[in-house]
């Protein structure tokens, strides 16, 4: 679950916001405006709350462009979890034309903080080509680090993949996901 900023935590634990924060109840007008506030000053958790407020339509009209909005700013300031579904925004063309490479520079961004679903959208990229040249020991490496964190998906696709890799594709690639995981200690 998303860190909720200290000024916005009292609301979201009196009423949530709808299907945003699991809760029942759509969030006030002056919930919406606390995380406005909270957002407009810079706070990337506020930012992300009215993002996901505004993709679902929950205490203000639904209206993915502006959803996407509040996601970039806190994309920009390095959330990972706006990164990755920014990524997705993008992959899917939700409030932004349908653009595969601007989906995999942001979901490149959030796998590289070990995000494991931008990791396993990322492996998909390379495994089929799309925003990216087709790359089975990159693909491999992105699922590797995935099924690291314990996704099935990811160890599935990687045995998937590893049926039309060489060895040494799949030795190049471990070596990578290694090094990677070097890099991020």
């Amino acid at each position: 679950m998303k860190r909720i900023p200290a000024l916005c935590l009292g609301v979201v634990l009196l009423v949530g916001c709808g299907g945003v924060l699991g809760a029942e109840e759509a969030p006030s007008a002056a919930d919406i405006l606390l995380w406005r506030k909270a957002a407009e000053q810079g706070d990337a958790d506020a930012q992300w709350v009215l993002g996901l407020c505004y993709y679902n339509g929950e205490g203000v009209p639904k209206d993915d462009t502006e959803a996407v909005k509040w996601w970039r700013k806190a994309a920009e300031q390095g959330d990972a979890d706006a990164q990755n579904i920014l990524g997705t925004c993008y992959r899917d063309g939700e409030g932004v034309p349908k653009d595969a490479t601007e989906a995999v520079k942001w979901w490149r961004k959030a796998a590289e903080q070990g995000d494991a679903a931008a990791q396993r959208s990322l492996g998909l990229c390379y495994d089929n080509g799309d925003g990216v040249a087709k790359d089975d020991v990159i693909a491999y490496m992105w699922y590797n680090l995935g099924a690291a964190s314990g996704n099935e998906k990811e160890k599935r696709n990687r045995e998937i993949l590893e049926k039309r890799m060489t060895r040494d594709q799949i030795a190049e690639a471990q070596r990578l996901s290694r090094d990677w995981k070097r890099r991020g200690e």
